[in-house]
């Protein structure tokens, strides 16, 4: 199978005030080191933004304890639309966030003594694995789950993005994307059942695949983001809703999942010949405040948004001049440890 990605770089949430989602995440998950924070057009996206050009303000945070981050997303031209449903487990979208645990039964007394957040039980699941479900202020889902790969020792209590739990409307087809296109393909289940460990009303019969992708070693921050999980549910007794129907990319809750990715041309070739053509590409390279590297999307046959960067420029102390350049080497060679614990000098504040 391909190595064309690396990892989750980051999941894209949709708030109404980027500043209060970074420190809000800062507390809630330890996302605490500031990538970048850029003011700008989303001018290639408006076939998802209703024609026109908006502004927005996106600010990319990580734990360096491992995992991917977050891209905390604000429109500036307009004000952000919530779901006009509560999104349900099964709906055709971003569910939740796959979170990684060191310890998964502490995690959960941890945020259980916190008392801010709504949990779920301790739950076992059919890998046979603990995990639990947390809720945020904005309303979004969380689905804490056990990892062994970490990039360093911090003292929070989780790391950050290690994949996302997806409804599908086609499982054959989703496979088709993620395994076959994305190359995670690992198969830990694919089991069908009116499960008891999921956020449902009712008792609802649901056919789940999870996949994954072992950290390969591959890719400049590869180490940093670690194994991938992706866990796509079909809903196989009731027609499930669209999370995003009638609302815009970027509006609030989870608008994209972004890959980490080493071989940019080699996916979009594999990605034509399975059906899939990227439906945006930014070619060249593009800039995020001081970061910079090539964007790409897929679209799924739902409707999700697939983002995929190849990563050029990343800065490490912006005062001084400090980058991370990748343009000019070898996108699988792994970075050094002690580079990639710079990007740490800048936190957020």
């Amino acid at each position: 199978m391909h190595d064309y990605i690396s990892g989750i770089q980051q999941i894209g949430i949709g708030v109404t005030d980027t500043g209060e989602g970074m420190l809000k995440y800062k507390d809630m998950f330890g996302m605490n080191v500031l990538i970048f924070d850029d003011m700008a057009e989303a001018a290639l996206m408006t076939q998802y933004t209703g024609g026109n050009v908006h502004s927005r303000r996106a600010a990319l945070t990580m734990n360096l304890s491992g995992g991917g981050g977050f891209e905390i997303w604000q429109y500036k031209s307009r004000t952000p639309v919530s779901a006009e449903h509560t999104p349900k487990y099964g709906d055709y979208g971003i569910f939740a966030a796959k979170m990684k645990c060191k310890n998964v039964a502490a995690a959960y007394e941890y945020y259980k003594n916190d008392g801010r957040y709504t949990l779920s039980d301790l739950h076992t699941g059919p890998d046979q694995q603990q995990h639990f479900w947390i809720t945020d202020d904005y309303g979004n889902v969380f689905n804490m789950v056990g990892c062994n790969h970490w990039f360093q020792n911090t003292t929070s209590v989780t790391g950050g993005v290690c994949g996302a739990v997806i409804g599908v409307s086609d499982m054959e087809k989703a496979i088709t994307l993620y395994r076959d296109v994305l190359g995670i393909s690992e198969l830990i289940y694919d089991t069908t059942d009116n499960f008891k460990d999921v956020p449902q009303e009712g008792n609802h019969k649901y056919r789940r695949v999870l996949l994954r992708k072992p950290q390969s070693g591959k890719g400049g921050f590869g180490k940093l983001l670690g194994d991938i999980d992706i866990e796509l549910v079909q809903v196989l007794d009731k027609t499930p809703r669209k999370i995003f129907d009638g609302r815009y990319w970027g509006d609030l809750g989870f608008v994209h999942l972004c890959f980490d990715v080493i071989n940019m041309d080699g996916l979009k070739q594999t990605a034509e010949k399975h059906g899939f053509a990227f439906s945006v590409d930014s070619e060249n390279s593009f800039d995020m405040e001081s970061a910079a590297g090539r964007f790409c999307y897929i679209e799924s046959p739902e409707g999700t948004l697939i983002e995929l960067v190849e990563t050029h420029k990343v800065p490490v102390m912006k005062k001084l001049g400090l980058y991370i350049n990748l343009k000019k080497r070898n996108l699988e060679k792994p970075l050094p440890d002690w580079m990639i614990k710079l990007l740490a000098l800048s936190k957020v504040k």
